[in-house]
């Protein structure tokens, strides 16, 4: 017997056969696609046999590889903002994000944490003394949260935001209005002297007690302190914002209260108030004038009377407002309380974060849990914490995950023979995949993409998914090579047959996920990109990787090594196999397995020497071929020996004995095999299958027109949460949103007056906006910033006309009247800025409506430094701010009367509510509007745009259908190019391309029927699912035959196409397989140099 190479060499005389296989085909005058396809196949079959022969040192450097590329995950970033998770980079809505951080910093003024109540019996009233005292409670309990940081204690008072905070000249008196003015709380409390109780700050004074919002009356204050200071602006400054007595004027909710004021209406008559009365219109803060809170804002569920009265409300909302990072670090910069421990913006963050959880905490346990109301709590803190918790990695689902599918591959893969268990193989492919997907990842991390909760949730799972896919597709097709085919060819023939597949399939999933990279959010789009990636690793490691593993799985067999337990030997490596003439007579099995004419004991041995298994045979035992049988060579060829043979009667032997057994054919195979294909094939069966899919087509196109855009916040968070039960109440109760018209540079203010007023004026008559109460002035800078003007207008003529001001002089006047003079005198002009004829000449508002070009910047300097209240309540955010001036109407100076003009403007707003925003086209309906009112604006020469959270997440949507589509033309296009160059059959191309088109079809439809509304997040599915299902339709192309047309004009193929090349230093005729195709057979006629036999 012929001593064999050893196992992973090839015979001096070997030619690899895809080398000669483009001559012939070229001889045969075939077409070039077809050459295409078997160099393509040639490649693979050489890059097979080279990693065989090498496969230690490529199992080495794969792994070296891969693992350097995990390490980058060590920089892996996790992105949780929402504005960088759903913003698109470079867009319309980014432009303008970018612009307004640029003029106001990176963070809004301030952020909210807020209170919901419900009743527990669902649509039972809450407008009662009862359910108003329990919110009292909880916004109580809320109120009185401190934390302990860095050596300090932290209440609301020194975090809160507050607004207007005026500048007085009097530092006992600045220091007492510092400490007592009061945080901003939007709660319907305030219609109550319990609203008072929310306020923490205090104030001392000598000979009375701490001076706190509940006993505060600001009038008698004034005028016990008139003696002995100067208040006269204070007092002015008062009564322009209607303080009035402030709390202390409000009826009581609970009159027995013994600190219930004696001003309070209701404290001698011991009534409790009318709750519902005193909350119609909604409610004020300590300031009449400039903090209104509409109903809107703090009831939700209103039911109202015919004749407009509010009856009944189904919940209540108080909304706390605290200072953002920067606003409290640049607050207690250079304090005492905090020159001690380092202070820093990031400190005042962490403060921030730890007071809103546990702000969220207490008034979740504020009422107990018998009560008949119940609390919602929510921070933006909260929000944070959602998306930190699902950005992060579970380690023990992604090692659960895992492990389950290393059992399923080592169990599905295991046999009793370990010449055919695969279960270390299937162990090392599950490894290889989770390597490759840590690699995929940190080679995204090194690129610079960030994660994100779909990358740290989903993709891990998808990717394994599509991975260990290819390997069981490799390692079965490693397992059933063809009969006879040589152990150094192997792995060569592995790839020849399955590689196309795996190479379409993985290209087609790269294409996909590229193509979603098309969606327009960020968070998508990096998932998008990261899938992309992993497919791509994945590919390698399967392709280059995991054939060496096959290699080294080969050995262990013809070493003949238990399988998983590698180190110790098989206990069939010596036995004794016996071959019964009749079981071979009556077999029909497969063609080319030799017909024995005698028993024959074999024996099988180890040699020492050779390390080999030495099959013996008795010399009276002679193996005839049948003559008609053209692949008999296969078994005689010098590649084979006599221990091949008897392994494969071995394996047929027991098949034969299987079938004995009626649970043999409980098999999907078997059922796929003599059922469901015969049943295909039957022509009535087509019909009823093209019949009933193209009803469910009909019926996917028709729940394709119920899909609807949108993507709630409540889709995301989990059900049953306290945080989903605050997000349901919020949309169903308080749908309301604070957005801003935006104006940028780039035109003159002072003479845009009217094109300002008039966008204020479309906005405001959109759907959508919230009007305010017919007893308000609208919320604007510019309508604040008129009537101030008006108002100390009118002050001026008063005096004016009563000789308290004269032309020299105003100090007789009133505080007002001195600031209209020196506005009045103003003339803009740096050489003479002071003219005094025009006292009498000009006003400061013309019948029109609008102010002086000349007096515009100048008024503006004046109106921020004199009316604090009013800049606060119209929200304007200027800037460049304008500078600073102080009124003193006592100085008579020459500079006194020099007003510094401010800068022209770059940046104001006009604030808006949003209500009834309760569905995505609501949302998609508003933001048209307001582009549409900015669109008008811009041809008046206003640049303008709107800002709030609509625009951020829900803009997304006015082109979302349009990007899907374009995603999904793009990737069938590319789907059928991919497919036409590997299948080289335009027709099999266009079929797929069908297929994956009907498919994305009834996907979208089966959403409408089940109520899935289509978001960036479906989208992204829909496409990857493009590309997951070409994994599908190629197998089947493939198997079909319909790919490649046959290479000898004379062959004769079954069930599948062979690609017919002969070696020209080998005598052995060969048949390349194209297809997966298992157990198909395939003769070749002569012709062609398609030899029939040896």
């Amino acid at each position: 017997m012929a001593r064999r190479p050893p196992l992973g060499e090839l015979p001096p005389d070997y030619t690899p056969p895809a080398g000669s296989a483009a001559p012939q085909i070229l001889a045969g005058s075939l077409k070039a696609p077809l050459w295409l396809r078997a160099y393509f196949q040639g490649l693979l079959f050489s890059l097979g046999c080279r990693i065989q022969r090498h496969c230690g040192k490529v199992l080495f450097l794969g792994l070296l590889a891969f693992g350097a590329l995990a390490l980058g995950l060590r920089v892996a970033i996790i992105e949780t903002d929402l504005e960088q998770l759903w913003v698109e980079v470079g867009s319309r809505v980014s432009q303008e994000l970018q612009y307004t951080k640029e003029k106001l910093g990176e963070e809004a003024a301030y952020t909210s944490q807020m209170l919901i109540q419900t009743s527990r019996q669902e649509g039972e009233n809450v407008l009662t003394p009862e359910a108003l005292r329990l919110h009292l409670q909880a916004a109580l309990t809320a109120s009185k949260v401190q934390v302990s940081l860095y050596g300090k204690s932290w209440d609301l008072n020194k975090i809160c935001y507050k607004s207007g905070v005026p500048l007085i000249e009097n530092g006992m008196i600045e220091r007492m209005i510092e400490k007592l003015f009061p945080c901003v709380i939007l709660t319907p409390l305030d219609c109550f002297w319990e609203g008072a109780k929310l306020q923490g700050g205090s104030a001392y004074l000598p000979g009375r007690p701490d001076i706190q919002w509940t006993n505060l009356d600001p009038e008698q204050l004034l005028e016990e302190l008139g003696p002995f200071a100067s208040l006269e602006g204070f007092r002015e400054l008062l009564a322009k914002a209607q303080v009035g007595q402030a709390y202390v004027g409000r009826p009581c909710l609970n009159p027995d209260d013994p600190h219930c004021p004696p001003s309070a209406p209701n404290h001698h008559s011991r009534q409790a108030p009318r709750v519902a009365q005193e909350l119609s219109g909604g409610c004020h803060g300590f300031s009449h004038k400039f903090m209104h809170w509409q109903e809107e804002l703090l009831l939700g569920g209103m039911a109202r009377s015919p004749q407009g009265q509010l009856l009944r409300a189904e919940a209540l909302q108080s909304t706390f407002l605290l200072m953002s990072p920067r606003q409290l670090y640049e607050h207690f910069r250079g304090d005492y309380q905090t020159h001690d421990i380092g202070w820093s913006e990031e400190q005042a963050g962490t403060v921030l974060q730890a007071w809103q959880r546990r702000f969220v905490q207490l008034a979740q346990e504020a009422l107990p849990e018998n009560a008949s109301q119940q609390i919602h709590a929510f921070s933006s803190a909260t929000l944070d914490d959602i998306l930190q918790a699902f950005s992060e990695v579970s380690a023990a689902r992604v090692a659960g995950g895992y492990l389950l599918m290393l059992a399923y591959a080592c169990v599905t893969m295991l046999r009793w023979d370990c010449a055919q268990s695969q279960g270390a193989v299937g162990l090392a492919g599950v490894l290889l995949v989770a390597l490759a997907v840590a690699s995929g990842l940190g080679l995204c991390a090194l690129l610079g993409i960030a994660f994100n909760a779909a990358t740290t949730q989903v993709l891990p799972f998808l990717a394994l998914g599509i991975g260990v896919d290819d390997i069981f597709l490799l390692a079965h097709a490693f397992a059933e090579a063809p009969p006879g085919t040589p152990l150094q060819e192997r792995l060569g023939e592995c790839l020849l047959r399955t590689g196309p597949s795996v190479a379409l399939t993985s290209v087609s999933n790269m294409a996909a996920f590229f193509m979603a990279a098309l969606v327009p959010v960020p968070a998508l789009r990096a998932f998008s990109l990261q899938a992309a990636v992993v497919v791509g690793c994945n590919f390698a490691a399967v392709m280059l990787v995991f054939p060496a593993v096959l290699s080294l799985d080969l050995r262990r067999r013809h070493c003949q090594r238990l399988d998983v337990l590698c180190c110790f030997s098989s206990p069939c490596s010596a036995r004794v196999i016996q071959i019964l003439p009749q079981e071979l007579a009556d077999r029909t099995g497969p063609v080319g397995i030799a017909h024995l004419t005698a028993t024959v004991h074999a024996f099988a041995h180890c040699d020492a020497g050779s390390q080999h298994v030495i099959t013996s045979l008795p010399p009276q035992a002679h193996l005839v071929p049948p003559p008609s049988d053209p692949l008999s060579s296969e078994l005689f060829s010098p590649g084979g020996s006599t221990r091949d043979l008897l392994g494969q009667e071995e394996g047929t032997r027991q098949k034969a004995a299987y079938k004995s057994l009626p649970c043999a054919r409980w098999t999907l195979a078997h059922f796929a095999r003599h059922q469901f294909a015969p049943l295909l094939l039957q022509s009535r069966a087509k019909a009823v299958v093209l019949v009933l899919f193209g009803a469910l087509l009909g019926l996917s196109l028709y729940g394709a027109t119920w899909v609807q855009d949108g993507l709630a916040l409540t889709d995301v968070v989990p059900r049953g949460t306290k945080e989903h039960a605050f997000l349901s109440a919020q949309l169903r109760y308080f749908s309301l949103y604070e957005v801003a018209l935006v104006t940028q540079g780039g035109f003159d203010y002072a003479h845009a007056q009217r094109a300002l007023f008039d966008l204020h004026q479309r906005f405001s008559s959109l759907k959508a906006v919230l009007p305010p109460p017919a007893t308000q002035a609208p919320r604007t800078w510019l309508h604040y910033y008129r009537n101030w003007l008006q108002g100390i207008q009118a002050a001026f003529d008063q005096d004016w006309a009563s000789g308290r001001i004269t032309r020299h002089s105003y100090r007789n006047g009133s505080e007002d009247g001195a600031l209209a003079y020196k506005l009045l005198i103003q003339t803009g002009d740096a050489r003479e800025p002071l003219d005094f004829s025009q006292l009498t000449t000009r006003k400061l508002v013309d019948t029109e409506g609008l102010v002086p070009p000349e007096l515009f910047y100048v008024g503006l300097t004046v109106w921020v430094s004199s009316d604090p209240l009013g800049l606060a309540a119209s929200q304007a955010n200027f800037y460049p701010p304008p500078p600073e001036w102080l009124h003193d109407k006592y100085d008579t100076t020459g500079e006194n009367l020099r007003i510094p003009a401010a800068q022209p403007l770059e940046f104001a707003q006009f604030p808006f509510l949003l209500r009834g925003l309760q569905k995505t086209e609501d949302f998609v309906e508003a933001i048209e509007g307001a582009r549409a009112a900015c669109a008008e604006a811009g041809q008046a020469g206003v640049r303008a745009y709107p800002s709030g959270s609509p625009f951020l997440f829900w803009e997304q949507y006015l082109g979302l259908r349009r990007c899907f589509l374009l995603a999904v033309c793009i990737l069938l296009v590319c789907t059928f190019l991919v497919c036409a160059l590997l299948l080289l059959n335009p027709w099999t191309a266009g079929l797929i391309v069908l297929v994956l088109a009907v498919m994305t079809v009834e996907l979208f439809g089966i959403m409408g029927f089940l109520g899935i509304k289509l978001s960036a997040i479906p989208v992204v599915i829909l496409v990857a699912s493009v590309g997951i299902g070409v994994e599908f339709t190629v197998h089947v192309a493939l198997v079909t035959g319909c790919s490649l047309p046959t290479c000898c004009g004379q062959c004769s193929v079954s069930h599948q196409t062979h690609l017919c090349t002969v070696p020209p230093k080998r005598t052995r005729a060969r048949c390349l397989d194209s297809s997966q195709a298992l157990g198909a057979s395939a003769s070749c006629g002569s012709g062609h140099g398609c030899p029939r036999g040896r």
